[in-house]
C-alpha cells in the first residue's frame, strides 16, 4: 500500500478511472439497446456517455502525474503506485494519439 499522500491519491484516481470506464461501458450498452445513439434521436445517453469518458480520462491522466510526482519527489515504492502510473501513462498515450493523429 502507498505510504505517501500523493501515492494514495494516484491509486485512488486510478480506481476511479476504472470505475468510470466500466460505468461508461454500461451506459453505452444500455443506450445502444434502447436505440439512443441513432442519428435522428437525441437522448440523455448521447450526452452522458461523452461526459463519463472525459471524466475518466481526466482521472487516468491525473493518476499518471500524481504517481510520477510521488515516485520522484517522495520516493514512493509501492507496487500499486507503479501500476497506477503505468495505467495513467497508457491513458495519456491513447489521448495524445487521438489528438495528434486523428483517424
Amino acid at each position: 500500500m502507498p505510504k505517501t499522500y500523493l501515492g494514495k491519491w494516484s491509486v485512488c484516481l486510478a480506481g476511479v478511472f476504472i470505475a468510470l470506464f466500466m460505468l461508461a461501458q454500461i451506459v453505452a450498452a444500455v443506450g445502444r439497446s434502447q436505440g439512443a445513439f441513432e442519428p435522428e434521436r437525441s437522448s440523455f445517453y448521447a450526452f452522458l456517455f461523452p461526459a463519463i469518458i472525459i471524466l475518466s480520462g481526466i482521472c487516468g491522466i491525473a493518476a499518471f502525474f500524481t504517481g510520477i510526482i510521488s515516485i520522484v519527489k517522495s520516493k514512493e515504492r509501492s507496487v500499486f503506485v507503479f501500476l497506477a502510473t503505468v495505467l495513467g501513462f497508457l491513458v495519456l498515450d491513447f489521448m495524445l494519439g487521438e489528438i495528434l493523429f486523428p483517424h
